[in-house]
């Protein structure tokens, strides 16, 4: 995208402001936290186009092995420059290093941000509203400050209900211990969290079209972060389906059905998902035949006007009819036990954060 005359002039601005935040925060901030002032304003220029520096990011994190009164003025600093800018070329640089603590920060760094604040919930970040008209740039960026941040008040929720945070580093070494707890999980919890899952994948498919801002870097490297989310959900999804195909037999009604509309809600996404994974086809085509078998063993039909489901058996030396068994509300939740082994493909497993 070419840089026109005003957009020349908005640049020389913004390096200007860029300069006027530095000197005024190396002459008010607390020593304690200078550095971390500094870095963050490095990190959050007003260019457009340039993702923060690597070094800037890392000075940042290194907040992270510090006091936990520390860690939480550092990410006050982090929250109060997103919310009081103005600019959307500083916003989606501040959302960006949000999301960085949360898929690469020390614990300290990631529970401070998780409990601030301590209500969370929608909109809570503030940019449901978030608009710059101060150029047609700025205008498009505004639509991803919007998205990327009710995308990352999502990310936030459903890490609150899976107890970890998707994608994180600290994850990864504990992740044969979660697929174990998984296994010990009511079947009630387990819906919770696959309907977390699939709505975490539903503000994904709602991201700006990046058409309009093709070739800018900063929004190449956000999309490279949220694309280490997809395929993270996507093995979660995979691990908690797996679960549910071995408790088929033992769901509710409600269980049976609102499981049929998290999964289906869930294929509504496929075509929007596949952009995100072209050159991993045969990890999502395996994806979804595991989606589809689970729809399958999950039959949703009508006798005498009312609805209702049928499970279909999977019991050795039976034909692959629906059996006749009506799932009602009282019906009993069975465990795992006598599990099915399951495994996710090896490719999938490889898009786990390093």
């Amino acid at each position: 995208m070419g840089r026109t005359t005003s957009g020349k002039l908005r640049n020389i601005l913004g390096l200007i402001k860029d300069k006027a935040s530095q000197s005024k925060a190396a002459l008010l901030s607390n020593p304690t936290t200078l550095s971390f002032h500094l870095s963050l304003l490095r990190a959050t220029t007003h260019d457009p186009f340039t993702p923060p520096l690597h070094k800037h990011l890392s000075a940042i994190l290194s907040f992270g092995h510090s006091s936990r009164a520390t860690a939480s003025s550092a990410i006050e600093a982090l929250m109060d420059r997103l919310q009081t800018t103005r600019d959307s070329s500083v916003a989606l640089k501040c959302l960006f290093i949000v999301h960085l603590v949360l898929v690469r920060g020390d614990f300290i760094l990631q529970d401070q941000l998780s409990v601030y604040p301590s209500t969370g919930g929608r909109n809570y970040l503030k940019l449901s509203n978030f608009r710059d008209n101060s150029s047609p740039l700025s205008w498009e960026l505004s639509s991803w400050v919007r998205w990327y941040a009710q995308y990352i008040e999502t990310l936030l929720s459903t890490s609150r209900v899976l107890c970890f945070f998707l994608s994180s580093s600290s994850y990864s070494s504990e992740k044969d211990k979660q697929e174990e707890k998984i296994t010990a999980l009511m079947d009630k919890e387990l819906l919770v969290e696959v309907v977390s899952l699939v709505g975490l994948m539903e503000e994904i498919c709602k991201r700006p079209d990046p058409l309009h801002v093709e070739g800018n870097k900063l929004v190449e490297d956000i999309m490279g972060f949220v694309c280490e989310d997809h395929f993270s959900a996507i093995n979660e999804v995979s691990v908690r389906v797996g679960e549910f195909r071995e408790r088929l037999g033992g769901l509710s009604f409600g269980e049976s059905v609102e499981l049929v509309c998290a999964l289906t809600r869930l294929e509504n996404c496929k075509g929007r998902l596949y952009e995100l994974s072209a050159r991993k086809r045969s990890v999502m085509e395996s994806f979804w035949c595991l989606i589809g078998e689970i729809k399958e063993g999950v039959g949703m039909e009508k006798d005498g006007g009312k609805l209702m489901i049928r499970v279909r058996s999977e019991k050795a030396g039976e034909s692959a009819r629906y059996g006749e068994r009506v799932l009602r509300s009282g019906d009993s939740v069975r465990f795992s036990s006598g599990r099915f082994p399951f495994h996710v493909p090896e490719s999938m497993e490889s898009y786990q954060t390093q």
